[in-house]
């Protein structure tokens, strides 16, 4: 019987303790930093994809305000004196921005999503990315496109985040969350 006992209290001992331990390891898992999904969308589509990927990541939206909103003029990639079409032709523009990401040092990975605009980045996400450091940042571009593919965008953008680490871009027009969800796990 003392045996059986002795069994008993040493099972329960082990008991407690693994539970105890199990709490501990509860306690003390760590928090991801948080992702900042970051978009640029002139008509909105790009910022439907991009709402997506803060879904799909828990990342926090920010979109980037132009100090001048862009007209339906400005974007008439037809016309050879149209703001985007200049824009796109003269990478050293850069436009303002009206809003700033707050604590953006909290991010390490940032989702980056923008139109293309002649094969490749609207020059405001330069502006954008000049605006903060991203040294040793993650850099996911993400883009749609009426009809230009990816083109030179990643090259483009690396000039104002040099120090950053870019992972391939993507259009991803008309994807669906699930198509979006199977994207972000695919990131390596």
């Amino acid at each position: 019987m003392k045996k059986i006992l002795l069994l008993l209290a040493i099972t329960a001992i082990a008991f407690v303790a693994c539970a105890s331990k199990e709490k501990k390891e509860a306690e003390t898992v760590e928090v991801a930093t948080p992702v900042l999904v970051a978009v640029f969308s002139a008509q909105g589509h790009t910022k439907s994809v991009a709402e997506k990927i803060a879904k799909a990541t828990g990342g926090n939206l920010f979109q980037i305000e132009p100090e001048v909103p862009y007209t339906e003029e400005d974007l008439d990639g037809w016309n050879n004196s149209a703001r985007g079409t200049l824009e796109a032709r003269n990478r050293d523009t850069r436009p303002g921005i009206a809003n700033k990401v707050k604590n953006f040092e909290q991010y390490d990975t940032i989702y980056l999503g923008f139109p293309i605009w002649w094969f490749t980045a609207p020059t405001i996400v330069n502006t954008f990315l000049e605006s903060y450091n991203t040294d040793g940042k993650v850099i996911i571009p993400f883009a749609t496109s009426g009809g230009s593919d990816y083109g030179e965008a990643t090259k483009d953008l690396k000039i104002s985040a040099p120090n950053a680490v870019f992972k391939p871009g993507s259009v991803l027009n008309d994807y669906t969350q699930q198509d979006v969800d199977s994207w972000v796990k695919s990131i390596k």
